[in-house]
């Protein structure tokens, strides 16, 4: 097994550190670069983004036709851990979500039309995005089978009808990937549509409170009231959205954990730096025994996480959907990153609970970690079920060929 990194990759994440290190960092310590929102502001996000753009480091997962660097899966686990040491650096880059996987789905599989009027204005950075799909109960949320928002077709458009909510950017969003129920057919039965703000036939309920930071247009819920959209809005094909949902969110859960590694790591840097300078009853928090087990096994943790990480990534580059993979993944990183968040402020004493540092900003956004794209009992039913049809198969490794 080798695990050294291609030089191009390692060049590309030696320029995001430093990118990071001297670019947005300084801009993340100042408060007045913050909305009201715990994001950075828009005034101060669009100048890095461009300094981003002329420095080659824009959205690096995306082909080179359009608009990237083609970074593999592997590459991406490397720069986007890298990108959030801080907390604003994904969305300089063009690599935070929704938008990230949203343009990775587009570019899979839409038309050519699809990907000049859809896409590539959110390559670009000219307009943001989201993806449509988790409803209140009795809807469906992790299961998807449980949709009830419909799309109706009446002569050579399509009727939709339904309320979703938590959809992740929706306040600034202009582009929109929708999910709604085309029949009751259990494996062709949702279809993913595009539509646009200004489509007529739906609206904001409203923007939801959460206890954590949000990113750049919230989480909202929606409702469509009799939208209309022509057959060419269709991604793919009808009766092909759980495909879509399957392609889209495995790779977009695992994007997550390569950030949240990011995030878990500067939690440590900061523990390890008030720990370093901060003395009490004549010693050193970092010669306390205690403090040593507590970082020792925090290390551990990060660097499981890592390795989780790139074996899914591997399996992704090798052409498998790799839910196992993700699936441990995504439990692993999403607690660790809370763990993290925990040890850190609790090393760091009032300071890491106040808002000197953004240990308590992780904090409240290491939350939501355990329950996004899927809870962590949802994916330890998936390990379940694959290791009820394996047995000791589940644990094989993959071999070359003669």
């Amino acid at each position: 097994m080798d695990f050294t990194l291609p030089a191009r990759t390692e060049h590309f994440r030696a320029r995001i550190a430093h990118f990071v290190e001297n670019e947005i960092l300084p801009v993340e310590a100042n408060r007045d670069a913050w909305d009201e929102h715990g994001n950075i502001a828009h005034d101060w996000l669009e100048p890095l983004r461009e300094k981003a753009r002329s420095e080659g480091l824009w959205c690096l997962q995306l082909k080179p036709e359009t608009g990237g660097q083609g970074l593999d899966k592997v590459g991406m686990a490397v720069c986007y851990e890298e990108m959030n040491r801080s907390i604003f650096g994904p969305v300089v880059f063009n690599s935070a979500a929704p938008d990230d996987g949203n343009m990775m789905i587009l570019e899979q599989v839409g038309t050519p039309e699809q990907k000049e009027r859809w896409l590539a204005p959110i390559v670009k950075g000219d307009v943001r995005s989201a993806f449509v799909m988790t409803e209140p109960h009795p809807g469906g949320g992790s299961d998807p089978g449980m949709m009830i928002t419909t799309a109706k077709k009446q002569g050579d458009r399509y009727v939709i009808r339904g309320r979703k909510w938590f959809i992740t950017g929706a306040a600034e969003a202009d582009h929109f990937i929708l999910m709604a129920r085309t029949s009751d057919d259990p494996r062709r039965g949702l279809t993913a549509f595009l539509h646009h703000r200004d489509d007529p036939g739906w609206h904001i309920d409203r923007r939801i409170p959460i206890m954590g930071p949000e990113e750049h247009g919230g989480h909202c819920e929606l409702v469509y009231e009799d939208m209309e959209l022509p057959a060419d809005r269709i991604i793919m094909e009808e009766g092909r959205g759980l495909k879509i949902t399957q392609m889209r969110l495995g790779p977009a859960r695992l994007t997550h954990c390569m950030r949240w590694l990011g995030l878990a790591k500067r939690c440590t840097e900061i523990a390890q730096e008030y720990a370093t300078n901060r003395h009490g009853f004549g010693v050193r928090l970092s010669d306390r025994e205690s403090i040593q087990i507590k970082m020792g096994d925090l290390a551990m943790g990060i660097e499981m996480g890592r390795l989780l990480v790139m074996k899914a990534a591997w399996a992704l580059d090798q052409g498998s959907f790799a839910r196992k993979e993700v699936s441990m993944a995504k439990i692993h990183v999403a607690n660790l990153l809370h763990r993290a968040a925990d040890v850190a402020i609790q090393i760091n004493g009032a300071r890491g609970y106040s808002q000197d540092t953004v240990l308590e900003w992780i904090y409240r956004y290491a939350r939501q970690a355990r329950l996004v794209d899927g809870a962590d009992e949802v994916h330890q039913m998936v390990l379940n079920r694959h290791l009820g049809e394996e047995g000791r198969s589940f644990w094989t490794w993959p071999t070359q060929s003669d």
